[in-house]
């Protein structure tokens, strides 16, 4: 048996009888391995384990969780996919990190497959990527329905959290397109679960933090996928009529795809990471606008075709488009592939990346704010707060979704509105920078919290317990049950500093 990497000093956190397990030679103490996994992707928490785990199957985080929860003293078990959380929630400190991407290494697929009872449906990895399940399921003609902006996340991941984006309105967060799960609790079981078969694991880990199980496969809901889309974009210059037409748009039934919005300024440009939608032609126009208004309102819609319906796309567009306020001349169009649109984020990663600012902090606040309350939250937050004080650096999303979408069984929180608005505040900053946009966020946070405006966090941060229960509101003591039942020793994903 040999160990990845040289165990100078015995950490007393981890019982060594652990090297004795049959995956001890996939252990790693290594100070690569444990710095590779101490951060993520916000850059603002770490948190060294003992060890890294990097699994040769299922099989081994079974065997690693069962012997922490059989030990005298559980250590903490953390999965960890591409680390894109923000807050060291896949951190695990003085206790094991399971590179989930190791079981991809080692072979594990994406499935088509069709059922009378299902439809199509695709049997994938939680430590698969959203981009490689889109390409398997496209060799078939198919895709999901619901995505994320970023397609280079786990599976895992982003059904521990919701998976939000443009097209949650119409076809739900990707936790309510799932057919059903292999889980490994807080205990060690490998449990199949769905909404008929072990249902209370089946609700809680969906949208639950990490703090239930570790999802190893889901089966995933698949449609016919289109081959095109018409990308539009259109320019405000008032918030109400920007958001009155973001909210009829989504009431279409049958009508776009995809509807997202975002905050244009001069520090949160029209072009950046998430998409370089305009031309260099237009920018001098928009300036202008910017230069007018301080802030203008970009409504991004999309509507997919294929060649059935190549000859009605732009009479279907027209028709949608009828009585919406943008500003005459200001509507911009494109038509891509349907894979490049949703990947359309990866270009602006890879030119980061080449340029060495990808890899920095990013104190990133996501909220869903209710309908009744977004035009107080722009004057609050978007103009008093974030346009005076001119420190944002990154885009900032504002668009409606509809809680009929989401099932309340689940774990995830929403506001009690049938209308919410998803904001994404995704900044990025220097090494020793984030510190300000923290206390900014934090700000809006308190802002909020005494104009009584009744939003819930997104990918939540908190620090007391008070904080936790206030957030889930209703659902804390199912959730506090879900947790005695399915991890009583509090040995997964510590990070989220649920539970104590």
């Amino acid at each position: 048996m040999s160990i990845v990497g040289e165990v100078k000093t015995w950490n007393p956190s981890l019982p060594y009888e652990i090297l004795s397990l049959d995956f001890a030679a996939r252990l790693s103490f290594s100070s690569d391995s444990v710095a590779a996994v101490s951060g993520d992707f916000g850059g603002m928490v770490t948190g060294d384990p003992a060890a890294v785990l990097y699994p040769a199957s299922a099989g081994d985080v079974v065997e690693l969780i069962e012997f922490s929860y059989n030990s005298s003293c559980p250590f903490a078990v953390a999965a960890r996919g591409h680390g894109h959380s923000a807050r060291g929630q896949a951190t695990a400190m003085e206790g094991v990190v399971v590179d989930m991407r190791s079981l991809k290494r080692n072979g594990g697929g994406i499935r088509v497959s069709w059922s009378e009872a299902l439809g199509f449906y695709a049997d994938v990895g939680g430590y698969q990527l959203w981009v490689d399940v889109l390409r398997a399921s496209l060799e078939y003609g198919l895709a999901p329905v619901s995505w994320t902006d970023y397609l280079y996340l786990t599976v895992g991941g982003t059904l521990s959290n919701a998976g939000i984006s443009g097209q949650t309105f119409r076809y739900g967060p990707q936790i309510a397109n799932v057919l059903e799960m292999d889980v490994i609790t807080g205990k060690g079981e490998f449990i199949t679960c769905s909404k008929h078969i072990n249902s209370e694991l089946f609700f809680a880990v969906l949208g639950g933090l990490g703090q239930f199980g570790v999802i190893t496969r889901a089966r995933i809901v698949l449609q016919k996928a289109p081959t095109r889309v018409k990308w539009v974009r259109m320019l405000y210059d008032d918030f109400t009529k920007f958001t009155r037409d973001q909210e009829h748009l989504i009431s279409i039934d049958d009508g776009l795809d995809y509807v997202e919005g975002s905050l244009v300024m001069n520090q949160s440009p029209a072009n950046n990471w998430r998409s370089s939608f305009f031309s260099p032609s237009h920018q001098p126009q928009i300036a202008s606008l910017i230069s007018n208004h301080g802030i203008i309102y970009s409504l991004e819609v999309v509507k997919y075709y294929d060649d059935e319906t190549a000859t009605t796309i732009d009479e279907e567009l027209q028709e949608l488009f009828k009585g919406l306020s943008f500003i005459p001349g200001f509507v911009f169009e494109k038509d891509v592939s349907f894979f490049d649109f949703l990947n359309r984020v990866r270009s602006g990663e890879v030119k980061l990346r080449q340029k060495g600012m990808w890899d920095v902090p990013h104190p990133w606040l996501n909220l869903f704010v209710p309908k009744s309350r977004i035009l107080d939250f722009n004057v609050g937050v978007f103009v008093d707060i974030i346009l005076r004080q001119n420190k944002t650096s990154g885009p900032i999303l504002v668009y409606p979704t509809n809680k009929s979408r989401w099932d309340d069984r689940m774990s995830a929180v929403i506001p009690e509105e049938e209308t919410f608005y998803c904001v994404g505040l995704l900044h990025s900053s220097g090494v020793n920078e984030w510190g300000e946009l923290d206390s900014q966020n934090e700000e809006i946070l308190k802002y909020c919290d005494e104009a009584g405006i009744k939003i819930k966090q997104y990918l939540p941060h908190y620090k007391t317990e008070e904080d936790w229960e206030k957030h889930f509101g209703k659902k804390w003591k199912t959730f506090q049950q879900r947790k005695a039942l399915f991890d009583p020793k509090l040995i997964l994903s510590p990070g989220q500093r649920i539970f104590s």
